[in-house]
């Protein structure tokens, strides 16, 4: 069933890629992409515009775990998601050009409704995986570890190496423009 699938998101890339014209067929069959009849394990090539791009199909790669215990887990979480609520709050309270704003933060899911024009930001604990998730209007959803100590650590999305904060400092002031911005300050950002 999975091979079905992998078989026809392949099929439908290729008559993307056609109709966009940036398809170029292989001149050799050593070019060819030649489609396996199992799954493949980490990444295959595609001829495109006579350079070859790896298409990564799904991680090989074991995620590490947290290094916090539990109960330092959720410490750093709760102070992670109370500083960013109280800072959400004082935020929304002093922007005047944005309607409809609302902050809530309660079980562990902090709601930040920017209004209907920029959308709403949800950050949340997920601790099975000792992540916060964040669901941004912007930039989408995301999963953060912790990364460093208690003391000089911060939570990070390792696809990219960009902290929570960092994303936040990066998409929050192009909402709020007559606010000052800094969630830099904040803890766990370091």
């Amino acid at each position: 069933m999975f091979a079905g699938r992998l078989l026809a998101r392949l099929s439908r890339s290729r008559a993307f890629l056609a109709t966009m014209g940036s398809w170029s067929k292989p001149q050799s069959i050593a070019h060819q992409v030649i489609l396996p009849r199992t799954p493949p394990t980490s990444t295959d090539a595609i001829q495109c515009e006579g350079s070859i791009a790896n298409r990564r199909f799904f991680s090989s790669e074991i995620e590490t775990e947290s290094t916090l215990d539990g109960a330092t887990y959720e410490r750093v979480c709760s102070d992670t998601l109370d500083a960013l609520s109280d800072y959400f709050e004082e935020l929304t309270e002093n922007a005047a050009e944005l309607q409809g704003t609302d902050v809530a933060y309660s079980d562990g899911v902090l709601t930040v409704n920017l209004g209907r024009q920029h959308g709403t930001y949800v950050i949340n604990r997920q601790t099975p995986n000792k992540q916060i998730w964040l669901s941004s209007p912007t930039s989408g959803p995301k999963r953060y570890d912790f990364v460093g100590s208690v003391a000089a650590g911060r939570w990070v999305y390792k696809h990219s190496g960009q902290s929570l904060h960092e994303l936040l400092q990066q998409e929050i002031p192009g909402i709020l423009k007559s606010e000052s911005v800094d969630f830099l300050h904040l803890p766990y950002c370091s």
